[in-house]
């Protein structure tokens, strides 16, 4: 009938019986659905993410990392080369800084020769280089007039040892240290010094040879003295000359050789007068040459008496004023060997043997005593 199809079509789709027939009918959805919200409904699409491209593969096949740009070769090569080049650098100091161990170090020179070495080596070297030369007389011209001058007693001298002292000792400087590998020169000075007061006395001398003009003086000779008045005239300009003698004794060691010098002239008056020319004959000259004047060292003794005394004595001006001069080569050519073994303690309390300047020192006392007790004088053994 129709109402049982009614039913029969409820019960189907899940009604009950008495349902209306003409119920709107859901239709069916799977039981998982069933539960929850509703989705939203879809909005619009979000922007599609652009992916960029894969870095392209190295020779190796992989890719280089992502951000990180690739490195130059031409940069690899510098740092390697800049790398190399400092190790170099310190093997070769290193090298010359072991070759230079020694007390002058390699490559050092003074005037062209080398001295690098030992100190005594280097003290050698420039002996037998310059010891010759320093020692040669410098030739010089007075007024036309040629005369010589011995560099040692006109305190010009070559000082090796300080030559040497300044040159010792390391150089760290990698230009100076790597340069000595390859033979590259460090230059020391040859020290000179002057003793200004011995060369204006040895010129004063040589003033009295060579020019017209002459000082007053005191002449010994056998068992006297006699006093020499000076006179005016053209003579040596002892000032001027000091510089030119310098150079050229500098110019004689260096090169081995030097023009002959000329000395500038000046008028000229004596310095020394009649007064001070009498008051030296009385003090000194005539009691030094009035008899026998013993020196005496230990045990031992030496006399000068007339005859040797003229050798060792003169007397020269200095400002105006006479005093006596000691030839010490000719004092130690008079007393010989008469004061071997005797050894004088000196102030710092080394014992040394007796010296020219010991004997002159006893002499000048000894030559202005009166009595035969006061002409004997005894050389102090004991400086202390």
């Amino acid at each position: 009938s129709p109402d049982r199809r009614k039913v029969a079509a409820a019960e189907r789709f899940g009604g009950h019986p008495g349902t209306r027939a003409d119920r709107t009918v859901r239709p069916w959805t799977p039981p998982w659905t069933r539960r929850g919200p509703a989705a939203p409904p879809p909005g619009p699409k979000p922007p599609r993410q652009m992916t960029p491209p894969p870095a392209p593969a190295g020779k190796s096949g992989k890719a280089a990392p992502a951000g990180k740009p690739a490195k130059k070769k031409g940069r690899s090569k510098l740092v390697l080369l800049g790398g190399g080049v400092v190790l170099l650098a310190g093997v070769a100091y290193g090298a010359g800084l072991l070759m230079n161990h020694s007390d002058v170090p390699k490559g050092t020179t003074v005037l062209g020769v080398d001295i690098s070495g030992s100190r005594d080596d280097a003290v050698a070297k420039l002996q037998t280089a310059f010891g010759k030369r320093a020692a040669a007389p410098l030739q010089l011209s007075i007024g036309g007039k040629q005369v010589e001058l011995k560099p040692e007693r006109a305190g010009l001298t070559l000082d090796s040892q300080t030559t040497v002292r300044n040159a010792t000792g390391s150089d760290y400087n990698p230009v100076t240290v790597i340069g000595s590998l390859f033979g590259v020169e460090r230059t020391a000075t040859a020290v000179m010094p002057v003793d200004e007061e011995k060369l204006r006395v040895s010129l004063q001398e040589l003033a009295g040879a060579a020019g017209s003009a002459s000082e007053s003086t005191i002449k010994f000779d056998t068992g006297k003295a006699v006093a020499v008045p000076g006179k005016a005239g053209e003579g040596l300009d002892v000032d001027g000359s000091v510089d030119k003698v310098t150079k050229a004794f500098r110019e004689l060691v260096a090169n081995g050789k030097a023009p002959t010098v000329q000395l500038p002239v000046a008028k000229k008056e004596p310095t020394v007068t009649q007064a001070e020319l009498d008051r030296a004959m009385k003090e000194f000259a005539e009691p030094a040459m009035s008899g026998v004047a013993t020196v005496k060292a230990g045990t031992k003794s030496i006399p000068f008496g007339p005859k040797s005394l003229p050798k060792i004595l003169s007397m020269t001006a200095v400002d105006g004023r006479l005093v006596e001069k000691y030839d010490l080569e000719a004092l130690k050519a008079t007393y010989g060997n008469a004061f071997d073994g005797v050894l004088i303690t000196r102030g710092t309390g080394a014992k040394t043997p007796v010296t020219p300047q010991d004997v002159a020192g006893a002499l000048g006392k000894a030559l202005i005593g009166k009595t035969p007790a006061e002409r004997t004088v005894t050389i102090d053994t004991n400086a202390n």
